[in-house]
């Protein structure tokens, strides 16, 4: 067909510096250029006329705009100029430093995004403190936790426009094994993206356009970052088969007990807290949730005095910690049902003989699916999850070693970003 090799051609126009980002200092001139996309078949497919002109880029964006099939002629008088983007690298234990993120154009069925921000998570404390060098490939761009904005798409991605708001589901699944039953997100050639593959703490990353939804109106970015540990939330209480008018223990109070305590009481649970930190419990009270500081006093006897001896029917564990595991045994009913969240490197003590004496229910539960986000992202839309309120700070990605230092040494907070885009 003649239109395959359509031109696309540039002129020249004076303006101010980046104006769609509201810099508009007269004395901060730079050259742009416009795009026109002459009858050429990918683009005629896509507008109802024959020419359509781009938005206005400036020369960092050209490389960007190339595609199969369309020749783009630039200018001798073009400036070569480049953007500084950022992003968070870790390089050996105790060491985060910040580096380029090199913008990586989509493949086929690829997206590239513009990260707002990235919450800093357990697994990328436990990546900080050297606990997964086994596993990861330094140095590492980490961060999984991640909100941002359609950039770029690569071919046949139709699920996604530029400008889309987007979280990010960070799985990539590979090839399907016998052993998986079709459960991909916990597969054998499960790859994470953020730990087996660089991750969201940059400025510019690109993924799948499988692992992208979209943000519900009115969700900001900066609420979008919790999505993910949200979704981890809907999928614990899913597989635990919460149901409306049971009691519920969650042992441990940080990001992801708060989230699943909060998922429960959604549900029509009563849901009581088990932490031992006391700031976090002022914060976990403000939320409407009762608690309880095992330290202080004896748990089982708490939970039989609150439920008038009834005890749990869903005991959610995600401490990690050998007395959490004690715990969970001697607080559920008959036939109840006893979820693991929590990460357990090691091998655990458990009390069996509780599992056959009260015909107990173990369950266990990791990362999530696509309807578990889904669940999420609504539940976050409609208000239903206070997430600001557990935002404790956001440091700008040039202070991300400050942010891990402060996580090391504070365990107070609740959830800590990490705003790429600056």
């Amino acid at each position: 067909m003649a239109g395959h090799g359509s031109l696309v051609t540039l002129t020249e126009e004076s303006r101010s510096l980046r104006p769609d980002r509201g810099e508009s200092n007269p004395e901060s001139q730079a050259s742009v250029f416009r795009l026109e996309f002459r009858h050429h078949p990918l683009f005629a497919s896509l507008h109802s006329k024959p020419a359509q002109v781009a938005e206005s880029v400036d020369a960092a964006d050209l490389k960007s705009a190339v595609r199969k099939d369309v020749r783009v002629q630039v200018p001798p008088w073009a400036p070569r100029t480049t953007r500084t983007m950022k992003a968070a690298n870790y390089l050996e234990k105790g060491q985060v430093e910040v580096g380029d993120s090199v913008p990586v154009a989509p493949k086929s069925g690829e997206v590239r995004l513009d990260v707002g921000y990235c919450g800093i998570c357990g697994t990328d404390m436990h990546i900080y403190q050297g606990h997964m060098d086994a596993r990861v490939q330094t140095p590492l761009t980490i961060g999984h936790e991640v909100s941002a904005t359609v950039a770029e798409l690569g071919e046949f991605v139709t699920s996604v426009e530029v400008g889309d708001r987007v979280a990010v589901r960070p799985l990539n699944f590979g090839e399907a094994h016998p052993c998986d039953k079709g459960h991909a997100h916990v597969g054998k050639n499960l790859k994470f993206i953020g730990i087996d593959a660089p991750g969201g703490m940059q400025h510019s990353w690109t993924v799948p356009a499988h692992t992208l939804h979209k943000l519900p109106d009115g969700v900001s970015l900066e609420q979008g970052a919790l999505a993910e540990p949200a979704a981890v939330a809907c999928h614990d209480v899913r597989l635990g088969r919460v149901k409306e008018g049971e009691t519920v223990v969650v042992i441990g109070g940080g990001p992801i007990g708060i989230l699943v305590a909060l998922v429960a009481k959604e549900k029509g649970a009563r849901v009581i807290v088990s932490e031992i930190n006391d700031k976090r419990l002022e914060k976990i009270d403000t939320l409407g949730l009762e608690t309880v500081n095992p330290l202080k006093k004896d748990l089982a006897e708490t939970i039989s005095s609150k439920t008038n001896e009834a005890m749990a029917d869903v005991v959610f564990e995600v401490s990690g910690s050998q007395s959490g595991v004690d715990a969970m045994t001697s607080i559920v009913n008959v036939r109840g049902r006893i979820v693991v969240v929590g990460i357990h490197p090691h091998p655990r003590q458990i009390d069996l003989f509780r599992f056959f004496w009260s015909e107990l229910e173990l369950i266990g539960t990791r990362l999530y699916e696509k309807e578990d986000f889904e669940e999420a992202l609504a539940l976050i839309g409609e208000g239903k999850l206070p997430i600001e309120e557990l935002i404790t700070k956001v440091y700008p990605i040039d202070h991300v070693k400050e942010a891990f230092q402060t996580i090391e040494n504070n365990p107070e907070g609740i959830k800590y970003l990490v705003k790429c885009d600056e």
